[in-house]
């Protein structure tokens, strides 16, 4: 084991020595890998936290699955063989009605292993009147510690509690200032054909949606239900994923399952999946040119390496060297480079984070991943090993007698 020890140090302080007798061309590609791996962890890091915020903005005021009655459509009768039909046939209208057989549809998704939460709601039109104000509103009726998990209401609470049961009721704070409403005062709920309520208003909250703080009223399911004429219905299962981009993929089999239209978040946010699809190949591009950028940057200072040790290179192989230790001081250097290099560009580049975190605009926190530095550690090693394959193949095949000539 000591020959191999000692061949091994020796590979390493020559390929140390190498490096320091070119300082200057070894700190200008240090400086170039440094600068590329604070790029990759910073861009990437800004990237990853934009969208997270992005993501939980919008699924923080809707459910990652809505699941609501097959639409209504117009049936015709069927005509004989030899028969043609010429007809102008207009859309059915969508009534608001319940989705049949709800609690067993209800009972089987709380079974289903991924599907955390599951909330029945019962939401529709209605008209709310405060003195001579009045404004069109959307009720949702809905079980409060269900409905939670899936939209934490209680999070942007402004003012007063959630808190839905026995005549209260939770407004948006668009509503309650455009109503001239605060906790505690009463608000006439008009559901049309005499069905009216009067509630008090237990909270204010605020979803950072305009429509949605202008529109929402939250009560309790049965209330809701009396408003709306959908005694003991529900017009909608909210659900919760566990892993929000398998939510399409789950909605389908939700739709094979209960027989039901199954809505996923993906489908109705197309263009907010598009802009994250972009993003992320934005991300990954400018990995990819910064890792070839470094790259050629290593290669070309070990080329440069080869050219000027050629007569030290000569020397090792007379003395005995194989070809293969030649091959993996070069190697080395390379490694090395990328080593040194990413190590410093991750740290600058989680400070840059930290910087842009305490310093920023402070619109959203950039969260790094524990495996972002070292992977960008690992990645640009290898990197550096493949960059110097070829002057180390170059170094490895120089002949003993021809290169000592070199002065």
């Amino acid at each position: 084991m000591r020959p191999l020890l000692a061949s091994a140090w020796t590979e390493w302080l020559i390929a140390l020595r190498f490096l320091l007798d070119n300082r200057m061309q070894t700190l200008l590609i240090l400086f170039g890998i440094t600068v590329g791996s604070a790029v990759i962890v910073f861009i990437t890091a800004l990237i990853t936290g934009l969208q997270e915020n992005v993501i939980e903005r919008t699924l923080g005021t809707q459910a990652h699955i809505r699941i609501l009655p097959l639409d209504e459509f117009n049936r015709l009768a069927p005509l004989p063989d030899d028969a043609v039909s010429l007809v102008l046939e207009s859309p059915r209208a969508q009534r608001l009605r319940s989705i049949s057989n709800w609690q067993d549809v209800v009972a089987v998704l709380d079974q289903h292993p991924r599907l955390p939460a599951v909330s029945p709601v019962v939401s529709g039109p209605a008209l709310a009147l405060s003195g001579v104000a009045r404004a069109s509103v959307a009720l949702i009726g809905m079980d409060p510690e269900r409905y939670e998990r899936i939209i934490p209401v209680s999070d942007d609470l402004i003012a007063g509690a959630f808190r839905v049961g026995a005549g209260h009721a939770v407004i948006g704070s668009e509503l309650a200032g455009d109503l001239g409403l605060d906790v505690g005062d009463k608000l006439r709920l008009d559901g049309g054909d005499g069905r009216e309520a009067v509630v008090d208003i237990a909270g204010i909250f605020e979803l950072g949606v305009r429509e949605l703080d202008a529109r929402y009223v939250y009560l309790d399911l049965k209330q809701a239900q009396t408003l709306l004429a959908l005694p003991g219905g529900v017009t909608v299962i909210d659900t919760r994923v566990d892993e929000i981009f398998a939510a399409d993929e789950l909605a389908r089999r939700i739709e094979r399952l209960t027989g039901l239209q199954a809505e996923s978040w993906m489908q109705t946010n197309g263009q907010l999946l598009n802009a994250l699809t972009s993003q992320s190949m934005t991300t990954e591009m400018i990995r990819v040119f910064v890792g070839i950028s470094v790259a050629f940057g290593i290669a070309s200072v070990l080329a440069v390496s080869v050219v000027q040790r050629t007569r030290e290179i000569g020397i090792l192989r007379a003395m005995g060297s194989p070809r293969g230790q030649i091959l993996r001081v070069f190697l080395l250097q390379g490694g090395l480079l990328g080593l040194i290099g990413s190590g410093i560009g991750g740290a600058v580049g989680w400070g840059l984070v930290q910087i842009f975190n305490i310093f920023g605009p402070g619109l959203f926190w950039v969260p790094v991943e524990p495996a972002l530095v070292p992977v960008a550690m690992l990645i640009a090693t290898l990197a550096g090993v493949l960059a110097a394959a070829v002057p180390a193949r170059r170094a490895a095949r120089y002949d003993p007698a021809v290169a000592i000539r070199y002065v």
